[in-house]
């Protein structure tokens, strides 16, 4: 049984840690309503890009059919079948977040394993992403980019960067498609795991909802407008996953230190009970041995 003093030492220790966990939650909380506010402010830019995309897609399908559809951008809207895989990941860069980090890790796993006898190549954003990407190499898996150290102060540059090295092996390597995964912010207690194709934009088709456009007048022409509007498509719509994950993350600290805190708490409240039993004890042995002295004493 342990003493006293070790039981006090305990309290202390389980005292001392509540108040780490208690200021780290603090410290997320305010954290995450500045990240949601960037979510808030980025939305509906990257919301109204991907439906102008869109429409953009519907043109692009009706001249790939009468064959006046620019190479260049034929990359963005189709790829070719039974190409290499890509997967872009993007994780925390530290821990202390529940299952946050562990079920994007299993999601990858599973991707691979989908995905196996195939060439496949990483986009890694995160530390565990990249410590995790690193474990994988020599698997007929190889990591075209790493990005590291950027949460929670995810900006558009990072996009760009992670934007840039995405369309450089895309077209140089031949891929046929760039799958992503990632947290999607919902709110400060859910998260949402999203899987879903980046590129190519086929996955436009199924979003697709009402009667399609019609073509549009282009100025200067049609291929020089989309080589310069679909890589910021590219980059904004990065931009905003990379700032839903980051909320995502910042909202799962939060949480998980907050039921830490409270663990810690009750666990604390047990010692108080055992510590004062114990206290209560000694007290009784003493006024037990006290009696039995005196009685010896009468005697």
């Amino acid at each position: 049984m342990a003493s006293l003093r070790d039981i006090r030492r305990k309290i202390k220790s389980v005292k001392s840690t509540e108040q780490i966990t208690r200021a780290m939650k603090m410290v997320a909380a305010a954290r995450m309503r500045r990240s949601q506010g960037a979510i808030l402010s980025a939305r509906p830019f990257a919301v109204k890009m991907e439906e102008l995309i869109r429409d953009l897609h519907e043109v692009h399908r009706a001249r790939a059919a009468a064959g006046s559809c620019p190479e260049g951008i034929r990359d963005f809207f189709e790829a070719p079948a039974g190409g290499a895989a890509g997967l872009i990941l993007i994780t925390g860069d530290k821990g202390l977040c529940g299952a946050f980090n562990t079920t994007l890790l299993r999601a990858a796993l599973d991707w691979l394993r989908s995905h196996a006898g195939r060439k496949t190549y990483l986009a890694v954003v995160g530390r565990k992403g990249r410590d995790f990407a690193r474990r994988l190499r020599g698997d007929g898996c190889e990591v075209v980019f790493e990005l590291v150290g950027i949460f929670p102060k995810a900006g558009f540059h990072h996009a760009e960067l992670l934007g840039k090295a995405l369309l450089s092996a895309y077209r140089e390597k031949g891929l046929s498609q760039w799958d992503i995964i990632y947290n999607e912010f919902k709110s400060a207690a859910q998260q949402r795991l999203v899987r879903e194709t980046f590129l190519p934009a086929a996955r436009f088709e199924a979003a697709r909802k009402g009667p399609a456009p019609a073509d549009f007048g282009f100025e200067p022409d049609y291929a020089s407008l989309l080589q310069a509007l679909l890589p910021r498509y590219i980059k904004a719509q990065l931009y905003r996953r990379l700032l839903e994950s980051q909320a995502a993350e910042l909202s799962a600290r939060m949480n998980a230190m907050d039921a830490a805190s409270k663990n810690a708490a009750e666990l604390m409240e047990s010692l108080n009970m055992a510590a004062n039993r114990q206290r209560q004890a000694v007290i009784t042995k003493e006024i037990a041995e006290l009696v039995g002295g005196a009685e010896a004493l009468a005697a």
